[in-house]
C-alpha cells in the first residue's frame, strides 16, 4: 500500500477556515483514494494463504480406498510400495468413488472467498468501516467452517445407520464417505488464513484512511496558523505601525492560534463521531417502514400527551380525580 498524504489545496483563508468547505474537500478525496486503493486489491492476494490448503488438496488425492482418476488404485499402490510382499485379498468390497469430494467443497470455499472479496469491495468504498470488514469475513469464514464440521457429523451418522445394514455398505459406502469427510474438515480449517488474508488487505485501506484524516487536520491547523501571522503581518506593515508586534499583538496571535487548534479539534471529533455513527447504521440490517410508523405514531401520541398536560382542564379533571382517590 502506497503512503497517500492528502494535503489541503492552497486557497484562501476563508475556505482553510470554514468547515464546510475543509469537510467537502476531505470526503472528496478520501473518496477517490479509497476507490484507488480498493481497485489495486486483486482476488490474487489469496494464493499465497493458500498455498498449504492446495498442498493439503493434492495430498487428499493419495488418502483414498478406491480408484482415483490418473492414479489409479493408490492405496494398493502404496501399500504394496511399502510392504513388497503383501497381496490384496481376492474378492474384496469395492469401496465407492468419493475422490471428488474434497476438490467439489475446495472449489465452493474458493467461491465463498470472491463473493466475500467483491462484497468487501461494494462496502469498503461505500463505508470504510473496520466493523464491516470484522462482520462480512466473519459471516463467510462461519459459512465455510459450518460446512467444514457438519460433513463429518453426517458421515458419522450414515456411518452409525450402516453398521446395521451389513459389510457391503459399511465398508464401500460409510468408511470412504466418512474419510473424505474428515478431510474436508481439514481443508476447511487450512483455508481460513486465506479469509484473513482478504481482511487484512482491506484493513490496510480503512486504516490508511484513517491516517489520512488525522494528517489533514494536522495541516489544517498548521496552514491556518501560518495565514493568521501572515494577515497579521500584512495588516501591520500596511498602517505603518511598527515591525515590532506589541504585547496585545502577542495576546491576538495566539487567541488566533488557538481558535485555529480548537477548530481543527471539533473538526476531527465530528468526522469520528460521524464515522462511528455509519458504522453502527451500516451494521443494522434494516429497519422496515413498519417499524418507522410505529415510532411516528408513538412520538405522535407522546407529542398529543404532553400538549393535554399543559390544558387547564386536563389538569382540573387530574385534581378531581386525585381527590376522588384520595376519599376511597
Amino acid at each position: 500500500m502506497s503512503n497517500t498524504t492528502i494535503k489541503p489545496k492552497e486557497n484562501n483563508t476563508k475556505n482553510l477556515l470554514n468547515p464546510d468547505v475543509a469537510n467537502n474537500e476531505l470526503e472528496l478525496e478520501l473518496e477517490e483514494y479509497t476507490r484507488s486503493a480498493v481497485r489495486n486489491i486483486k482476488f490474487t492476494v489469496i494464493f499465497k494463504p493458500a498455498v498449504i490448503s492446495l498442498v493439503a488438496l493434492f495430498i487428499t488425492f493419495y488418502l483414498d480406498l478406491s480408484e482415483v482418476p490418473i492414479l489409479g488404485n493408490i492405496t494398493i499402490d502404496l501399500a504394496k510400495s511399502l510392504f513388497p510382499t503383501w497381496k490384496p485379498a481376492i474378492g474384496d468390497i469395492q469401496p465407492f468413488k468419493f475422490w471428488w469430494l474434497p476438490l467439489g467443497f475446495y472449489s465452493f470455499f474458493v467461491f465463498l472467498a470472491y463473493l466475500a472479496y467483491n462484497k468487501l469491495k461494494l462496502e469498503i468504498i461505500r463505508t470504510p468501516a473496520s466493523g464491516t470488514i470484522d462482520r462480512i469475513i466473519n459471516s463467510y469464514t462461519s459459512v465455510i467452517d459450518s460446512l467444514a464440521t457438519a460433513l463429518p457429523l453426517i458421515g458419522a451418522a450414515i456411518l452409525l445407520i450402516s453398521i446395521k445394514l451389513g459389510e457391503e455398505i459399511f465398508l464401500g459406502l460409510s468408511v470412504p464417505f466418512e474419510v473424505k469427510a474428515l478431510i474436508v474438515l481439514a481443508l476447511g480449517k487450512l483455508f481460513e488464513p486465506v479469509m484473513d488474508q482478504l481482511g487484512v488487505e482491506f484493513q490496510s485501506v480503512v486504516n490508511h484512511v484513517s491516517d489520512i484524516r488525522d494528517k489533514y487536520f494536522s495541516r489544517i491547523q498548521v496552514e491556518n496558523s501560518k495565514n493568521i501571522l501572515k494577515q497579521l503581518n500584512q495588516n501591520s506593515t500596511g498602517s505603518g505601525a511598527a515591525t515590532e508586534l506589541s504585547i496585545a499583538d502577542v495576546e491576538k496571535i495566539k487567541l488566533l492560534v488557538e481558535q485555529s487548534a480548537k477548530l481543527s479539534e471539533i473538526m476531527n471529533r465530528n468526522f469520528i463521531s460521524i464515522s462511528a455513527l455509519a458504522e453502527k447504521v451500516n451494521q443494522i440490517e434494516g429497519v422496515s417502514s413498519q417499524k418507522i410508523s410505529e415510532l411516528n405514531g408513538l412520538a405522535n401520541a407522546l407529542n398529543q400527551a404532553s400538549q393535554s398536560l399543559g390544558d387547564e382542564k386536563t389538569l382540573t379533571g387530574l385534581k378531581y380525580l386525585e381527590a376522588i382517590v384520595v376519599k376511597k
